[in-house]
């Protein structure tokens, strides 16, 4: 399978790599909604996974829809790399969208192609300490980078879920501490958590290096505030909108261009 992608005006259309095709060798329900994948096989001991904490790849989930047109993809974090394999942490929330129905199907000997993987961020040993937001989706992502820290290091990490069912354990060589936010209709976002845990003093000193990932209003919220009242400099600051609240995934990858330019403009609002 291959896919045409852009190229400069006037060059012959190039084709991407093809995906690699791995093997699921085990799969795990961790909490009600999310199950681990576990991928091997020949073709992904051939990968170099990358050092990145937020390393991901792009999952074939569907054949493309119409011809000429992409593969149905959908990114995931690999939580840890490890002798036997790749685990992807997916997010399961019913018959809803592509990821979760496939993590609830799956089975050890299916096979799945993925395209990747990517990354930009670790957590940096010369920050004065760490903050780490994130909702489900980030969740891979953020307990990767906990994991990541060395001895001595300083991190506060603030993760929403559903409920205490949610949890998972987060292990760290470094000084962790770890904030459960347990999702309500009471209309406290996970930013106003994070603010009023600054506002109250509880949060370390100096200027961290911050990984604010999830909900796009949310972490466009969250960035801000960073940026602002924090002094996070845009070079110790990882921020995306993994998903964006009343969108599916394909409304919000269209909109993603207009959120990165509003990020932009509050960037340049702060002089």
């Amino acid at each position: 399978m291959s896919q045409i992608v852009e190229s400069p005006p006037g060059a012959a259309p190039r084709r991407a790599a093809p995906p690699v095709v791995a093997v699921v060798i085990a799969v795990e329900r961790l909490t009600p909604h999310m199950v681990r994948v576990t991928l091997g096989g020949d073709a992904l001991r051939a990968v170099d996974p990358g050092e990145f904490t937020d390393r991901y790849v792009k999952l074939v989930l569907a054949p493309p829809p119409a011809p000429d047109a992409r593969p149905v993809v959908r990114a995931y974090t690999i939580r840890r790399v490890h002798a036997e394999g790749w685990d992807v942490d997916v997010v399961e929330h019913g018959d809803v969208g592509y990821g979760g129905p496939w993590a609830r199907r799956v089975q050890v000997g299916d096979e799945v192609g993925f395209l990747g993987p990517g990354g930009a961020y670790a957590p940096s040993a010369d920050a004065d300490w760490h903050l780490l937001v994130g909702d489900e989706s980030a969740l891979p992502a953020v307990a990767a980078a906990c994991e990541a820290l060395p001895s001595g290091a300083v991190a506060h990490a603030f993760i929403e879920v559903a409920g205490p069912a949610e949890r998972q354990e987060i292990v760290s060589d470094g000084a962790l501490r770890v904030t459960w936010v347990h999702r309500s209709a009471d209309g406290v976002t996970l930013a106003d958590v994070v603010r009023t845990a600054h506002e109250a003093g509880d949060l370390p000193g100096g200027v961290p290096h911050a990984f604010l990932h999830g909900e796009a209003g949310v972490v466009r919220d969250l960035r801000r505030w960073a940026r602002a009242e924090l002094g996070v400099p845009r070079e110790l600051l990882s921020a995306s909108g993994y998903w964006k609240q009343g969108r599916d995934d394909e409304g919000w990858r269209a909109e993603k261009k207009s959120w990165n330019a509003a990020v932009e403009q509050d960037d340049a609002a702060l002089g």
